[in-house]
């Protein structure tokens, strides 16, 4: 079975900030589509330069090595690499000027190359959902420290999402904790999966089973990402807000 992408995004600066430092990116190929969000952090114009960055060489770096008849480990490999150059590129922007010494960006992406699979990666909290037969699955890990101390079993999962270090990011772009690059999923798809990719200016101020049933009563992928910004608002995010909404189709 052919299947295809639909695909909606958002970004909206919001109540409180005065710039938007999330950067959001959809490029589709005939052989390749490249969904990214990004939210930048580093003050001033630092975050907006960071995750500019990031979906400038992420699917530059793709574009090179990925190939439709690449398998499937090659290709976790090939993902991983682009997230190191965009760490180094990031990293050495910070190194050579002061004012964007301490900037960084969180990061979440899927990549699809026309089969039934999709590649999702992240650093930092910004988030992949799948929504299928009505149930939400969290695809990705924060890293940030309140995670940190659920994996190591000195908080419940309840706690976190109200601890005072859920904001705190331990890894991202922009950090020397990113290493080999990070964990990237294999996701088999189908028709009828929905894939969501947010900064935490939605994932925060929307609970999952919100996220959820706001996805099934809005079938149209471009209205639903609109909206979804604008829920996180109204449910009093303080943060710059975006996501993209992936439907995966039968193609015509």
């Amino acid at each position: 079975m052919a299947l295809s992408l639909n695909i909606g995004k958002c970004t909206l600066l919001g109540n409180y900030r005065e710039n938007n430092e999330d950067a959001i990116d959809v490029k589709q190929f005939p052989d390749m589509s490249i969904c990214i969000v990004a939210d930048g952090m580093g003050g001033q114009a630092a975050g907006e330069i960071a995750s500019k960055r990031a979906i400038e060489v992420v699917p530059r770096e793709l574009r090179k090595s990925l190939s439709p008849t690449i398998d499937a480990e090659d290709a976790v490999t090939i993902v991983r690499k682009a997230v190191v150059q965009a760490n180094e590129e990031i990293l050495t922007m910070g190194s050579l000027d002061r004012d964007l010494k301490n900037m960084g960006t969180t990061i979440v992406m899927a990549v699809w190359r026309k089969g039934s699979e999709l590649f999702i990666s992240n650093l930092g909290d910004s988030r992949a959902y799948l929504v299928r037969g009505g149930v939400i699955e969290q695809l990705t890990v924060d890293h940030n420290l309140a995670q940190a101390l659920v994996e190591n079993k000195t908080i419940s999962a309840a706690e976190a999402k109200e601890h005072r270090f859920r904001n705190v990011l331990w890894k991202y772009l922009g950090s020397k904790e990113v290493g080999d690059g990070p964990d990237v999923r294999v996701v088999p798809i189908r028709p009828g999966d929905k894939f969501i990719l947010c900064s935490d200016g939605l994932s925060g101020p929307v609970p999952d089973n919100q996220l959820l049933s706001f996805v099934q009563e809005h079938p149209d992928v471009q209205e639903c990402a609109e909206a979804l910004g604008q829920l996180a608002l109204d449910n009093g995010s303080r943060d710059n807000v975006s996501c993209i909404l992936i439907e995966v189709v039968e193609a015509a």
